[in-house]
């Protein structure tokens, strides 16, 4: 079995690092807020990080910070394959690139995912009650697959992705596994994105499999991000994880 081990000591408020062991496998390294008080049924945010940055990249610490000491949410975040506490040379999006070209890339990290939200439900106990996922860029990447693959979400925030610009493969890899997803979505878009372009990113929103979507685009760059729409996927993420939320259709020409 797995074990996790936890790095430095615990303190109020503040993420606690993690390894999780796994004989000769990878380790799985990432970091875990907690609120007051947890149980059982404490809700549970998972994000995953864009390909230049880790566990800690922003906007994870902002949300981190936020949906524990205003929603009572825990946070999990782990770092990417060859990212953070698992940094292989040169890092960031050129080990990322070489990590891409393994068989299996993509299901390994998916595996990750659910290793983590294993060992954190045995050590601690929270991961019982409503999950919501948050991940931009390589965040979609690896979430998109990870969302399909069943691990009980009930939102998620998506985004800076499309399906040009990967490779075929792995587009129409993303594709088949948007489909598969049917919950709320946020989806965010960067108009001017020098990493995918707006055809890719249509694309990919069309083929999400939910009726509840929400497709945000803006102005700028590729991590150009307006503050107010990380404000905006804090409160669409804390609504439903708090409950469900009807989505109302409001149409005037109708009366």
């Amino acid at each position: 079995m797995a074990t996790l081990q936890w790095l430095g000591t615990a303190s109020d408020g503040a993420p606690r690092d993690f390894r999780i062991g796994r004989g000769n496998a990878r380790p799985v390294t990432g970091a875990l807020w907690l609120p007051p008080n947890p149980h059982a049924e404490t809700p549970l945010l998972l994000c995953g990080h864009g390909a230049s940055g880790d566990r800690y990249q922003a906007p994870i610490s902002y949300l981190g910070k936020r949906m524990t000491r205003e929603q009572g949410v825990a946070v999990l975040a782990i770092d990417g394959p060859v990212h953070g506490l698992r940094h292989v040379p040169p890092g960031g999006r050129e080990a990322l690139r070489v990590e891409m070209q393994r068989e299996g890339a993509v299901e390994d990290m998916v595996g990750d995912w659910h290793e983590a939200l294993e060992a954190v439900r045995r050590d601690t106990g929270v991961g019982a009650g409503r999950i919501a996922y948050f991940g931009l860029s390589m965040g979609s990447i690896f979430g998109i697959p990870l969302l399909a693959s069943g691990i009980g979400v009930h939102a998620a925030t998506l985004g800076l992705l499309g399906t040009w610009g990967l490779g075929r493969a792995l587009g129409e890899r993303l594709a088949r596994d948007a489909a598969a997803i049917d919950i709320p979505v946020l989806f965010l878009m960067q108009l001017e994105d020098e990493l995918f372009n707006r055809k890719g990113y249509l694309e990919l929103f069309d083929a999400l499999g939910s009726a509840d979507k929400r497709l945000h685009a803006n102005p700028g760059l590729h991590p150009e991000i307006p503050a107010e729409e990380i404000d905006f996927a804090f409160e669409f993420l804390a609504r439903r994880l708090a409950g469900e939320v009807r989505r109302g259709i409001v149409n005037p020409l109708a009366e």
